[in-house]
């Protein structure tokens, strides 16, 4: 006999139907046929399964608070999406609860259970599966940042592979490299996925045959200081190395000073986020800049809007714009940028602020 409460992954499984149709079912929304729903309320009752009614606490506002689903929360780049996020929860007195998934065995269940204690969720992309992005669809509003939606979860993000294009079309095209590695892995990150995309599609845009595979490294410093070990022990040394975001690139850096080798005399590196580091070192980091703080704003409102509102989901999501920044690690022209002062050198923007799903650009600032 099993002791303890079931949970609605085994009632589903159970019944032969998807979470989320005993989530409707056992909270009495959404579109059910008479068929299943018998079927779905007779395993509730003979298992004995207890499930937490969210959506009248919920349209009530009952507890104030929303949560972030980050895999963890090491470097800059997660910094400046909690300050984005939190910018806009302390103007509603709403407080932000925090969950990283990373060190937990079992993430998904955790963060069904996080969902019972906050009026919505915001996940970040690739942090949970699918079924479980579904799941809590149905529970409380929930938007994906920086990330794919899925199904009917909105999400706020930037077009990755458009961007990473435009760069590795400089690259190809106007500094007429033809060796470029791509550092990072695709199967740890649906962004990492989309910028090897199209890392991939400017050569194929320009006929030229891309490399097989990435070079699969994490997304911290010292992970990019390991992969110039790796590259720069090939007998045929790559010219460029584009990296998936700025921590791998600063690590290539210090990699590749260590090794004697020049940039971008030597080897050319790039970067991904404009992290405030980038303008800094030396020489200053070309990269894509991609509105980390704004990314986290927008979500929150959407999600704010969501929760005070009592509605099922949030609007649709958002694809904000990105702009390449060119700088000395690539060859060109250094000009003071200089994150201290606001100061920005001139730089390609691709796209602009839109609804997800639509290629027509909106007023930026939302």
């Amino acid at each position: 006999m099993r002791h303890g409460r079931l949970t609605v992954r085994e009632i589903a499984r159970l019944a032969g139907v998807s979470v989320a149709t005993v989530s409707r079912v056992s909270n009495g929304t959404g579109q059910v046929s008479e068929e299943t729903r018998r079927r779905v309320l007779r395993a509730i009752e003979e298992h004995g399964y207890r499930p937490h009614h969210l959506g009248r606490a919920l349209a009530a506002r009952r507890h104030g608070a929303v949560g972030l689903v980050f895999p963890g929360l090491s470097g800059p780049y997660f910094s400046e999406l909690i300050q984005g996020f939190e910018s806009e929860a302390v103007q509603t007195r709403t407080s932000v609860h925090i969950l990283c998934t990373h060190l937990r065995a079992d993430s998904d269940a955790e963060v069904i259970e996080m969902a019972h204690r906050v009026d919505g969720l915001a996940v970040l992309g690739g942090t949970v599966s699918p079924d479980t992005l579904e799941e809590l669809a149905v529970m409380l509003p929930v938007v994906v940042l920086a990330g794919d939606g899925h199904s009917a979860v909105p999400a706020v993000r930037v077009d990755n592979a458009a961007a990473m294009a435009t760069l590795t079309r400089h690259l190809l095209a106007d500094h007429g490299l033809r060796r470029l590695e791509f550092v990072g892995d695709p199967s740890g990150s649906p962004d990492v996925t989309e910028r090897w995309e199209g890392f991939r599609q400017a050569h194929r845009q320009l006929e030229l045959p891309p490399p097989r595979a990435p070079i699969r490294v994490g997304l911290q410093q010292p992970d990019g200081v390991y992969a110039a070990e790796q590259l720069l022990r090939r007998a045929i040394r790559p010219q460029g190395i584009v990296c998936a975001n700025d921590e791998t690139a600063l690590g290539l850096l210090v990699g590749a000073s260590g090794r004697g080798l020049r940039v971008p005399d030597d080897l050319v590196i790039t970067g991904f986020d404009d992290i405030p580091m980038a303008a800094l070192v030396s020489p200053p980091l070309t990269t894509v800049r991609q509105p980390v703080r704004d990314l986290a704003a927008q979500t929150a409102r959407l999600l704010l809007q969501a929760a005070a509102g009592g509605v099922d989901r949030p609007d649709e999501g958002l694809v904000l714009p990105t702009d390449l920044v060119v700088r000395g690690s690539c060859g060109c022209p250094t000009v003071t940028d200089s994150p201290l002062t606001g100061r920005r050198r001139p730089s390609t923007r691709h796209g602009g602020a839109r609804r997800a799903g639509t290629d027509h650009p909106e007023k930026e600032g939302l």
